[in-house]
């Protein structure tokens, strides 16, 4: 544990010192978009005191940053990018799209085959609807239960993240859309039910993640998830998973893993081949309430819904790059990837471990095992700072909060070399433990 607070924070203090003075030209970037954007940002998770890195290309698994520093990426957009960055197959799909036409102020074929194509990997998905992001595609399926159940209440989690306009990582937020919400437990199961059983107006969805993304990549326990959607197939809500982070990590989904059953499921970030995408559907007959065929359908509209670049990179992406065989090689290097640091934290007796599950995982700094998104608050911050700082150091980008993402070219000697670092920056620091 910590040997005294004031020392942690003078090693953290130090090790940002010594980023700031190598990023000269991030630092002078920021200051300089300060002047137009609301603290140089519009995304509000890329920054982090004392200023993020502005990156100037990627290429592959590599990354470059405003003052010619290569970086290994180990983040991927958050999860997003799970093709790297340039990928050839994936550039000439889009250059054939812009020959194509931009926007063509129609419907097009590519729709219905991206559709084909999702509906065919993921089967549980009997009818779906695309949108521009996963955050939208969370608002639409929580819209299209509110319609189908006729009621208004719906249970999320404390610690989780469906979106901007949907994130429960501190409980309510002030930005949140104005639902009638209650609050579950993760992986809670008595005190969930409990809450669900006491609601004085009926609930009409429950929406949760398989794995807590944002809240620290915790994973559901399965027995969780199974009574959660037991009680809504009980008592007429519906059971909605979020699966824009997880989709990736199971070549039809977490929720094949899992054995659960939704009836709504949302999906987005890799599945546009690095275009912007969200997907919503499930239940052929709660989707056909948007079906504008039929009179009183339930509107949902969106310029770029069905955007050509968007259809022609996602259809590509799964059915060349990120194939059945490729998720699986890659959620087998994760796996062996969060083993190996792991060990690392428990051959330094570090007061840190990984929790996640495939391609996706996240530092904790504090002793295992983190099961609950409550139990994060209590982490070592300072600790996490330094393995990030020294991470950048060393030409590996990762998350601040300690998530780690990979993608496909990433190679065995990159997580070679990113256990090594992660050993040498915990041997610097053992003493503050010690």
């Amino acid at each position: 544990m910590p040997a005294t607070t004031a020392a942690w924070i003078a090693a953290r203090d130090a090790a940002a010192d010594r980023f700031a003075t190598a990023n000269p030209e991030s630092a002078a970037q920021l200051a300089h978009a300060a002047e137009i954007l609301p603290g140089g940002n519009t995304r509000s998770v890329l920054y982090y005191p004392p200023f993020p890195l502005v990156m100037a290309s990627g290429m592959g698994a590599r990354l470059c940053d405003l003052d010619g520093h290569e970086y290994r990426d180990f983040l991927g957009e958050f999860t997003a990018g799970i093709y790297g960055h340039s990928h050839p197959v994936l550039a000439d799909a889009l250059h054939g799209a812009i020959k194509g036409g931009m926007n063509l102020s129609s419907q097009t074929r590519g729709e219905a085959e991206l559709a084909r194509i999702i509906t065919d990997r993921f089967p549980f998905f009997q009818s779906l609807r695309f949108t521009n992001s996963g955050t939208e595609a969370n608002i639409m399926a929580l819209i299209a239960a509110r319609h189908f159940t006729g009621r208004s209440r719906v249970m999320v989690f404390s610690g989780a993240y469906h979106g901007g306009p949907l994130s429960f990582g501190g409980g309510a937020s002030a930005t949140n859309l104005p639902f009638d919400f209650i609050y579950g437990r993760y992986n809670d199961t008595v005190a969930t039910l409990t809450t669900l059983d006491a609601s004085d107006a009926p609930v009409a969805a429950i929406l949760v993640e398989g794995m807590l993304g944002a809240g620290g990549c915790i994973p559901g326990d399965p027995a969780f998830l199974s009574e959660l959607q037991q009680w809504a197939h009980a008592n007429g809500a519906l059971f909605i998973l979020d699966e824009v982070m997880t989709s990736r990590l199971h070549p039809h989904g977490l929720q094949s893993a899992l054995g659960l059953s939704p009836d709504l499921t949302v999906m987005g970030k890799y599945l546009g081949g690095g275009m912007p995408i969200g997907v919503f559907g499930g239940r052929a007959d709660i989707m056909a309430r948007f079906d504008p065929r039929v009179a009183g359908a339930v509107p949902h509209a969106g310029t770029f819904n069905n955007n050509v670049m968007t259809m022609q990179a996602g259809a590509v992406g799964l059915t060349q790059v990120f194939t059945e065989e490729a998720c699986q090689s890659l959620n087998a290097q994760g796996e062996r990837l969060r083993a190996r640091l792991n060990t690392v934290c428990t051959a330094r007796g570090a007061p840190a471990h990984y929790t996640g599950i495939g391609s996706i995982m996240n530092l904790q700094c504090q002793p295992p095992h983190v099961t609950r998104p409550e139990q994060v608050a209590r982490e070592n911050a300072e600790m996490k700072d330094m393995v990030f700082f020294g991470l950048i150091e060393r030409g590996f980008y990762t998350a601040r909060r300690g998530l780690i993402a990979l993608n496909l070219c990433l190679s065995e000697g990159d997580c070679d070399d990113l256990v090594a670092a992660f050993d040498d920056i915990l041997a610097e620091m053992a003493h503050l433990w010690a």
